[in-house]
């Protein structure tokens, strides 16, 4: 069965004869009826009745009308699909981010990479390694990771190269009926994993500047950034987390800031590839990216003892 087939039994039934539809299809009607037959002799059976003036579809194809439209319209999707891919191939590409950038940067970047039409991009989420492997495997062009100001931790190695896109800011957050107990002896917290990277810029960064004698003890545990806000909305715990993610939350009143009272950690947001020649598109991608994407965290919307966090980095 032909597309174009399809649209024409269609026509008739838009336009109730045969005549109207070859008007319709851009035919004579001597075309247009010749192109019919055609139809029927290669389904093997009748599928206007012809008894009838003006010729009318037969009712049992008149019954298959709503299969036809959704056929012909998955159809034309798939024609245009096949005819872009091949022009849209030599313009796509794959980045990896960390899970909290794939939700707050992530369409950012897509929306630069795409505005003109002519890219084709797609998006994993990973942690820091899991990034770090997929740009090793050439899985992806290129990663968007956080790291710390002046190099204060490892970074991802010499195979790498890293271009700053811009600043985030690791926020103590808790829903508003726990903040009393922001400054209790023992704090509920909501932790990451040791071996991921927020839990690593927690433990070395966060940790030791807590208040002397303040214990922070974990209710729960997470590598997610998105269900460790959905753990802090639940009143389970104070949880650090991305200032970028939690911008909206602060704004409505469902989340308050800790860092007047708690430590908070200034994150550089990069861009990361492998060492190597790339393709000219990738340069491209590479350039335009760091020179017109740029996120920062401004200084003014945190309290004073966060500004002076970001001043001492």
């Amino acid at each position: 069965m032909r597309l174009e087939w399809i649209d024409d039994i269609l026509a008739v039934l838009d336009s109730g004869s045969l005549a109207r539809a070859a008007d319709k299809r851009l035919l004579t009607q001597s075309a247009f009826t010749r192109r019919v037959r055609l139809i029927e002799d290669n389904i093997g059976t009748t599928l206007f009745d012809r008894r009838r003036k003006p010729v009318s579809l037969m009712p049992g194809v008149q019954a298959l009308e709503l299969e036809l439209r959704e056929l012909s319209s998955r159809l034309h999707k798939l024609r245009h699909t096949l005819k872009t891919a091949s022009d849209q191939a030599g313009n796509s590409l794959s980045f990896v981010c960390q899970h909290a950038l794939t939700t707050t940067v992530s369409p950012k970047v897509v929306y630069s990479l795409t505005e003109n039409g002519d890219a084709s991009v797609c998006v994993r989420s990973g942690n820091q390694d899991e990034c770090l492997l997929l740009l090793i495997s050439k899985e992806v062009d290129f990663a968007i990771m956080y790291a710390i100001p002046d190099g204060k931790m490892p970074g991802p190695g010499n195979a790498f190269e890293a271009r700053t896109l811009g600043s985030d800011f690791l926020l103590p957050v808790c829903a508003p009926a726990m903040r009393s107990q922001a400054t209790d002896a023992v704090i509920p917290t909501i932790s990451y994993p040791p071996e991921v990277f927020l839990g690593q810029v927690f433990s070395r960064m966060v940790a030791p500047r807590l208040p002397t004698g303040v214990t922070a003890l974990p209710r729960a545990e997470t590598a997610l950034t998105l269900a460790m806000l959905q753990y802090s909305l639940n009143e389970i715990g104070v949880a650090w987390l991305p200032h970028s993610l939690v911008a909206d939350p602060l704004a409505q009143g469902l989340l308050v800031r800790l860092d007047d009272v708690l430590p908070a950690q200034p994150l550089t947001i990069n861009m990361v590839r492998l060492v190597e020649t790339q393709s000219e598109h990738s340069e491209q991608v590479w350039q335009h990216l760091g020179d017109q994407l740029q996120i920062f965290v401004s200084s003014q919307n945190l309290p004073d003892v966060a500004k002076s966090c970001i001043e001492s980095e």
